[in-house]
């Protein structure tokens, strides 16, 4: 059924002055699924999450998010109708508090962010949530500590904390576990099966084991065309999967 399928993509394309980025991509990302983009380096991953998020614009194709073509629509429209997107490299305000950062995420849902003139005690009521927020990360115990102090795996958790204070129905995931050790990606693999209730997850990731144990589908790119689809057990045997693996790693 067309409702099991929360994003869908149709001939998704992106050129660059005659260089395909993204070349023709139908993608189906099921309702309350974790959806892994994986590939080789350069295979598109990331300009298919700017294309999704319309930090691009496509060249061609089409993108519906819950039945509605959004191809034409703005990433701030967007994110109101529930498709948020976390980025490759943390981004949150460094000297605010991991509360107050959470905070600032709680007033962009309300069309707040920017009214810094407002009192102290107006802001205060959106404490409850900001903590119920840091709780779900984990993060309730650092919640006065200054942002710029937490070890690199607790900001990505952070990351996530602000992400869900906008209410996302659709969490698009950049490479969520890049540049941590084994303490932090387990820690984040854990978080992201727990905040994925009631969710779906779209994520680019790198690292194939964290895929193989969180991912209900993965689709793979090379080279920007979709080469397999399917779960992880399935796709990881695919010999040309295989070979655009290998092959990227004597290019």
């Amino acid at each position: 059924m067309a409702d099991d399928h929360i994003l869908e993509t149709s001939g998704l394309t992106k050129e660059f002055r005659g260089f395909v980025a993204v070349n023709g991509v139908d993608l189906k990302v099921r309702r309350g699924s974790i959806h892994a983009l994986i590939g080789p380096n350069g295979a598109g991953k990331t300009t298919v999450f700017n294309l999704l998020t319309k930090f691009l614009e496509p060249t061609r194709g089409r993108i519906t998010f819950n039945g509605r073509d959004i191809t034409a629509e703005r990433p701030a429209a967007l994110a109101r109708r529930g498709l948020v997107r976390s980025f490759q490299i943390s981004a949150v305000f460094p000297h605010l508090s991991v509360l107050e950062n959470v905070r600032v995420a709680l007033q962009t849902r309300l069309g707040t962010a920017f009214h810094f003139w407002k009192s102290e005690r107006t802001l205060n009521k959106l404490n409850d949530r900001a903590m119920e927020l840091l709780e779900a990360v984990d993060l309730g115990a650092f919640a006065g500590l200054i942002t710029v102090e937490l070890p690199y795996g607790r900001k990505r958790a952070l990351e996530i904390a602000t992400t869900l204070a906008l209410e996302p129905e659709l969490m698009l995931l950049d490479e969520p576990t890049q540049g941590m050790g084994h303490e932090d990606i387990d820690r984040v693999v854990e978080l992201i099966r727990k905040v994925s209730t009631n969710r779906t997850i779209l994520m680019v990731e790198h690292n194939l084991s964290v895929v193989s144990h969180l991912c209900d589908r993965i689709t793979v790119l090379a080279r920007g065309s979709v080469l397999a689809e399917g779960p992880y057990d399935e796709v990881s045997q695919n010999p040309q999967v295989l070979e655009a693996y290998v092959g990227a790693e004597h290019e």
